[in-house]
């Protein structure tokens, strides 16, 4: 947390400049050049040619920094100042390469380890999923193998996709594969729909992963469920990844690959408020597609989303 003599700097005040002006930052916060260091940098990856349905991925974190702007202060949920307990920030964005997989992948991670020169933590703004993989990596080398919560209609820990090994259905193998994980520790939540065969999900579980169905929600309470997931990442540092496709399309119309009977907006939030900790080390939300999304009901989804996991990380 920031601490000496730094005052914090806070988004724009809406009661001084109505939300539809002033600057195009996530919640209107300010940027690096306006603070010495940061607890938090909010930081776009737009990127998005690994998909393997709809595209437009890589304006989401323009979409949802403009989503952002109704974000107020102060949490009732959680009793919480977000932007005021810990100085935030809009870094900008990671730079990537709209012609070359491998090298946007390159190019992120060499951008994600250079925030933590300036900020403790961030959290991004996909993107395709597959912008987890260098930000994992970058995390891994600032903090060590963490646990991973992954809120997701999919895995996202197949093998290849017409024998690419960088895609948005293969991060959490990769990320397995090269050791960022604590072993045993991760679990997917939200996941639902159809698979290519069991043998999708008996790999999953050879990589150390757990699965909460969606399905489970109808059945269980989201107290119970967060009590799983907690006892399943145990006390070690959390690396939290939203797929906006966790939610059902009634909730999150634009996305790449949506599939029905997904959580709604206020079971997520309900959990994100619980499990969201200064045992968070870093996050990215991920796979908003605004030529998909009406009235911005994404958009605001997943700017709420960012805002749960900030107050968390605030605590």
């Amino acid at each position: 947390m920031t601490t000496g003599n730094d005052a914090i700097v806070g988004p724009v005040d809406a009661l001084e400049s109505p939300r539809f002006a002033g600057p195009g930052t996530f919640a209107r916060l300010p940027g690096f050049d306006q603070v010495s260091h940061a607890d938090v940098a909010i930081v776009g990856a737009p990127f998005d040619i690994s998909v393997t349905y709809r595209p437009g991925a890589r304006f989401g974190p323009a979409h949802v920094r403009q989503a952002s702007r109704m974000l107020r202060p102060y949490t009732p949920e959680t009793e919480k100042t977000p932007f005021h307990s810990q100085q935030v920030v809009d870094a900008g964005d990671l730079s990537t390469n709209p012609f070359n997989i491998e090298d946007s992948v390159a190019r992120m991670e060499a951008d994600a380890k250079k925030l933590f020169s300036r900020a403790s933590k961030f959290i991004a703004i996909g993107g395709d999923h597959t912008v987890s993989l260098p930000l994992l990596r970058a995390v891994h080398a600032n903090y060590g193998p963490v646990s991973l919560i992954h809120f997701d209609a999919h895995l996202d820990t197949f093998d290849t996709y017409y024998g690419e090994r960088y895609t948005h259905g293969t991060p959490f193998r990769r990320a397995t594969e090269e050791g960022l994980f604590v072993p045993h520790s991760s679990v997917h939540v939200g996941v639902r729909g159809p698979i290519a065969g069991p043998h999708n999900l008996k790999e999953d579980r050879e990589l150390g992963f757990s699965v909460i169905s969606a399905a489970e929600f109808e059945t269980r309470t989201v107290s119970e469920i967060l009590d799983q997931v907690l006892d399943r990442t145990g006390d070690g540092p959390i690396y939290i990844s939203v797929d906006v496709d966790v939610l059902d399309p009634a909730f999150a119309p634009g996305t790449g690959t949506p599939e029905v009977g997904g959580l709604t907006s206020r079971e997520l939030m309900a959990m994100l408020h619980t499990l969201c900790s200064d045992r968070v080390v870093s996050a990215d939300v991920v796979e908003v597609s605004p030529p998909y999304d009406q009235s911005e009901l994404t958009g605001i989804a997943a700017s709420n989303i960012i805002y749960a996991i900030l107050g968390g990380m605030g605590s």
